[in-house]
């Protein structure tokens, strides 16, 4: 679409997808991918006529919702990378009156969406939890997911004798409540190679190595069309939990959690205090294992304060900027420059054009980090 930007787009079967057909590819508009902290989506926008072949296509079964994968890759600098890989949720026709101008919307999301569409019920006995995913996960293996679990903090077995584990949701809702009490996080990975992706459930590290900086007021070395930064007051809270004293076990005890997560290193010098103070459930009634994975999901729930949304140009960038890593700043002054986490990224391409929105946190001012790679 672009000199030095290639764009391929593979559609067909949830198995094996293949490279979009001719009419679809010479009737596509625009392209548009958003990447964000727990799931990808896309959408696709193509002219259609009443003679279109795109009406045998959709007629034939070919666009059905559930039943078509879509795999969106980029090609700049000659590195590929899998933007999206997911499924059709549904296509939207909109006729026009002016000649040409009528056009059909496809939208999708990522693999995660196939773990979202039965109930079921099964029991897990005397299964911590990182076995608990693997087995759950491992029945999605057909479609090119690859499970990375990370085991939880106290990953122990519950003993027969003292209940057994039953799932009765979805395994998407019912892995996401496994996160959501450990402090973990599950999201699914495109690529890095095309019919594959990567089912992360973990801590939420981020890896070490930054992208090429963000450069705004910079004159000739700007290459951010806009960048604004926002500091929140209340964004942050401290939670106090509730547990018996360990002799008599009768007296309750309020303990106020620290807001620091031990494998979230810190970016700034200055750390914004919490301005809210939060109440958790009673953990006094939990086992001691189940009690600390709480715990640890409740340090690890902590909220950034400084935000930051922008949009660039990837072809002045000179990078495809990622989302779930760091990439730096330079040129906002003292108090926000330094790296910050890509929480999501909105790829756009159109025919002459790829432009990108992002945002960025931190928690935090003044840079920990004196230097950035530069772009």
């Amino acid at each position: 679409m672009l000199d030095g930007i290639i764009l391929t787009l593979l559609i067909g079967p949830l198995e094996t997808p293949i490279p979009a057909p001719l009419p679809l590819t010479e009737a596509l508009v625009s392209v548009q991918v958003n990447s964000g902290r727990d799931r990808t989506g896309f959408q696709l926008s193509f002219t259609i006529g009443n003679i279109s072949p795109l009406q045998v296509l959709i007629s034939a079964g070919q666009l059905d919702p559930m039943a078509t994968r879509v795999i969106v890759i980029v090609t700049y600098k000659g590195m590929p990378s899998v933007l999206c890989d997911g499924v059709v949720t549904q296509h939207q026709i909109s006729p026009s009156n002016q000649p040409g101008q009528s056009t059909l919307t496809v939208t999708g999301e990522d693999l995660s969406v196939l773990m979202d569409v039965m109930e079921i019920k099964i029991p897990y006995p005397g299964m911590p939890d990182s076995a608990k995913l693997m087995t759950m996960l491992s029945k999605y293996a057909a479609y090119g997911i690859i499970p990375v679990v990370i085991p939880p903090n106290a990953d122990n077995a519950r003993t027969p004798n003292k209940g057994t584990d039953t799932q009765t949701t979805t395994d998407l809702t019912y892995i996401k409540s496994i996160a959501a009490r450990t402090g973990y996080t599950f999201f699914i990975e495109p690529g890095p190679l095309p019919y594959s992706s990567v089912a992360y459930f973990g801590p939420d590290e981020r890896l070490p190595v930054p992208q090429p900086a963000l450069n705004v007021n910079m004159d000739w070395q700007t290459n951010v069309e806009s960048l604004n930064f926002t500091l929140n007051g209340l964004s942050k809270q401290t939670t106090v939990v509730t547990i018996m004293d360990p002799v008599t076990k009768k007296i309750p005890l309020p303990i106020p959690l620290p807001g620091i997560d031990i494998l979230k290193p810190p970016l700034t010098v200055r750390s914004i205090p919490p301005a809210k103070i939060k109440l958790s459930e009673d953990l006094a009634n939990l086992e001691p294992d189940q009690a600390a994975k709480r715990v640890f999901g409740l340090i690890r729930k902590g909220a950034d304060s400084v935000t930051a949304s922008g949009s660039l140009s990837v072809l002045r960038y000179g990078w495809i900027l990622r989302s779930r890593m760091y990439v730096g700043v330079r040129g906002a002054g003292p108090s926000y420059d330094g790296l910050y986490y890509v929480e999501s990224v909105t790829h756009n391409l159109k025919r002459g054009e790829y432009k990108q929105n992002f945002t960025l946190s931190r928690d935090g001012l003044i840079s920990l980090t004196p230097v950035v790679i530069p772009a």
